[in-house]
């Protein structure tokens, strides 16, 4: 997807994206694409254009602000990862945006604007995994702790112990599928945040059979609660 049927940074999941590609528009609607982002340390152009430019400063060329106001998508979060304890590869930056329809998000994979700034996606990205999700809840960020994305795979025929003290909830979304990713399947995304003492213990929650945690540095954006409250409203 993104724009090619063989992306440099990940695998499409076909199984999942044909099923999209079936789904009668009733059963259609908003979901949220979660992005965990390994930029290069230089782009890497494929048609082998030299470049000064860093992975992230390719990535930042891409932004496709105009294609997603097109489709009517909202851009909810972005974030760097400032440390990874757990969790490979090591990911650069978390970002977050909902779609109106999965119709939607095909339609911009078409559109010529996207197309012509994906290439600088396709030259910035080591890898990333993007995730088909829809969230179970949603609030403001409080203050205090560091805040923290763990992604997380269950282990078979459980479910994930309780959190530590020192951990307060900010959001909770159920994943579909990653759209590109691994290969790897993974079960829920919390957004929370974490005090010290806890950080070190998210590690050893029960039920959970694979998890990446990443922390993150000061929100580049943040509406990722109003993306939950307004979507009613835009379907």
């Amino acid at each position: 997807m993104s724009g090619t049927s063989a992306p440099r940074y990940g695998t499409p999941n076909w199984e999942m994206i044909g099923k999209w590609l079936e789904l009668p528009a009733e059963q259609d609607g908003p979901f949220w694409a979660v992005n965990l982002m390994d930029y290069r340390e230089l782009a890497d152009y494929a048609d082998g254009c030299e470049t000064t430019l860093t992975g992230r400063e390719a990535d930042d060329v891409y932004a496709p602000l105009g294609p997603l106001a097109e489709i009517g998508a909202m851009p909810a979060f972005a974030a760097d990862v400032i440390d990874q304890p757990l969790g490979a590869p090591s990911y650069d930056r978390v970002a977050i945006v909902r779609y109106p329809s999965r119709a939607k998000f095909f339609e911009m994979q078409r559109r010529e604007d996207f197309l012509e700034l994906h290439v600088h996606k396709d030259a910035g990205m080591a890898s990333t995994i993007v995730f088909a999700a829809r969230p179970l809840h949603a609030g403001d960020l409080p203050d205090g702790g560091a805040h923290v994305l763990r992604v997380r795979r269950f282990a078979e025929g459980q479910q994930p112990a309780a959190d530590p003290t020192g951990v307060t909830p900010v959001a909770h979304f159920e994943i579909e599928g990653a759209i590109v990713g691994d290969g790897r399947r993974w079960d829920d995304a919390r957004f929370d945040r974490v005090e010290d003492s806890a950080l070190s213990l998210l590690s050893e929650t029960g039920g959970v059979e694979e998890q990446i945690i990443t922390v993150l540095g000061p929100s580049e954006l943040d509406d990722l609660a109003a993306s939950v409250t307004t979507a009613a409203a835009t379907n």
